[in-house]
């Protein structure tokens, strides 16, 4: 029996549920776009501001990394939200999903997502002790904001390309 076969049939109960509930899929679905939003707006909002504060005033900056740690937490919940969600809508259908080249590429560019944020983290941690324009970190901080802007936009669209493959 192959790891795709074991799975489906462990998921089999979920699965069936699943299939025979709108309402819960509706809710399980509503958990995933919500968890997107949320949590991909916060960080959009935040890498903007981010990129604007860069070619600011060392107040600018300083505020800007003020609201980029007080985001954290609000992203990481929602990001919480889309993994448990994501994991529950391929569980309903892990059979198609896990025989998905694009579903792998969907867990690839997530993971390329919450490297860059740990990165985008560290860095705006780094420059909090020293956050004056003479700070070399500010280049890297630019690069992770604008790739968080891509790769939260990149993810989506290989999320639509797999619900569309589905």
């Amino acid at each position: 029996m192959s790891i795709i076969e074991t799975v489906v049939g462990l998921a089999k109960p979920w699965a069936d549920l699943y299939g025979h509930s709108k309402p819960l899929a509706t809710v399980v679905t509503f958990g995933h776009v919500a968890g997107i939003m949320v949590g991909g707006g916060f960080a959009m909002a935040s890498d903007r501001s981010a990129l604007r504060a860069i070619k600011g005033s060392d107040e600018d900056r300083r505020r800007v990394l003020a609201d980029f740690s007080s985001i954290h937490r609000p992203v990481l919940i929602s990001l919480t939200l889309v993994v448990v969600s994501g994991v529950l809508m391929m569980l309903a259908d892990a059979e198609t999903f896990l025989s998905s080249p694009v579903y792998y590429l969907k867990i690839g560019s997530f993971v390329l997502l919450m490297a860059n944020g740990f990165m985008v983290q560290k860095t705006e941690q780094a420059l909090a002790k020293d956050p004056s324009t003479a700070n070399k970190l500010w280049g890297r901080f630019a690069i992770g904001a604008r790739a968080s802007l891509f790769l939260w936009l990149w993810t989506a669209l290989i999320g639509v390309a797999l619900m569309s493959a589905a």
